[in-house]
């Protein structure tokens, strides 16, 4: 017999994981950058706390964002993350899925650089999966409280 591990109850558990607004993840193995956590308060990226908008490469790490909110996002604010040559960009909306305008994603769509919008959450869980797969993957994240 086949043991899948450790099942949940959605009808009654579900409630316990609709209040958790904190999450800790883990590494893998691999060299490349990964987030440990993540909450209103910021991301942990290979033990250290960032705060505030966050650009962050699986190869060349953390580095803080211009982009203060998605209101404020420019064309610019894209524009800054090709510096990374990245195969893909993860961008993290925030508290919840937005979809940034496809003219401020001109420079990206030039140079043909996918992009994939998501919540910021989803967003770090999907960079730790890419980046532990070895690709070279961008982070674009807006803080899950808006500053």
């Amino acid at each position: 017999m086949l043991s899948l591990g450790k099942t949940y109850n959605l009808t009654t558990e579900l409630a316990i994981f609709k209040k958790q607004h904190r999450m800790k993840l883990h590494p893998d193995a691999s060299n490349a950058y990964s987030i440990q956590s993540y909450s209103a308060a910021g991301v942990v990226v290979n033990g250290k706390l960032q705060t505030g908008p966050l650009m962050l490469c699986a190869v060349q790490g953390p580095h803080a964002w211009t982009a203060t909110s998605f209101e404020n996002l420019t064309q610019a604010s894209f524009d800054a993350l090709l510096s990374f040559k990245p195969e893909l960009i993860i961008f993290g909306s925030g508290q919840r899925l937005r979809f940034p305008s496809a003219k401020l994603l001109q420079g990206l769509i030039q140079q043909g650089i996918g992009l994939e919008s998501m919540d910021s959450g989803a967003a770090c869980r999907t960079f730790n999966v890419l980046a532990g797969e070895g690709r070279h993957v961008v982070l674009a994240m807006l803080p899950l409280m808006d500053t």
